[in-house]
C-alpha cells in the first residue's frame, strides 16, 4: 500500500523561507510523476509544482515560479518544496500527490493523481 506522508509546516513570517517534505511508503519515488498541490481556507486545491517520472522536466505554477524549488532525495525515498521570499497568500495546507502508473508525465489536475498525503500547514503571518 503507497503511503504519503507530509510534515515540515509551520508559523513563519513574510518573507521567510520554509522546506517541506513528502515521504513516500510502500515503493520508490523513482519513475513516477509527483506533484505538490495547496488548498487555501474557501479555496479550491491548486497545483503548485510537479516532477514527471524521470525527474528532468519540473513544472511550477505562475504564482510560484522563482520562489519555490522542487526537489527529491531518492536514499530516502523523499521529495521536497523549499518556499523562499514566502507571502501571505502562501498560507495554505500543501498536499503531495503521486501517480499510479509509471513512466508518465504527471498534470497540473489533481484528480490525475492516485495517492495523496494529509497534508501539512504552511501559515505566512504579516
Amino acid at each position: 500500500q503507497v503511503q504519503l506522508v507530509e510534515s515540515g509546516g509551520g508559523l513563519v513570517q513574510v518573507g521567510d523561507s520554509l522546506k517541506i517534505s513528502c515521504r513516500v511508503y510502500g515503493r520508490t519515488l523513482n519513475g513516477y510523476a509527483m506533484a505538490w498541490f495547496r488548498q487555501g481556507p474557501g479555496k479550491e486545491r491548486e497545483f503548485v509544482s510537479a516532477v514527471n517520472w524521470s525527474g528532468e522536466k519540473i513544472d511550477y505554477a505562475d504564482s510560484v515560479k522563482g520562489r519555490f524549488t522542487f526537489s527529491k532525495d531518492s536514499t530516502k525515498n523523499t521529495m521536497y518544496l523549499q518556499m523562499d521570499n514566502l507571502k501571505s497568500e502562501d498560507t495554505a495546507a500543501y498536499y503531495c500527490a503521486a501517480d499510479l502508473r509509471a513512466f508518465k508525465d504527471g498534470s497540473r489536475d489533481p484528480n490525475y493523481y492516485d495517492y495523496w498525503g494529509q497534508g501539512t500547514q504552511v501559515t505566512v503571518s504579516s
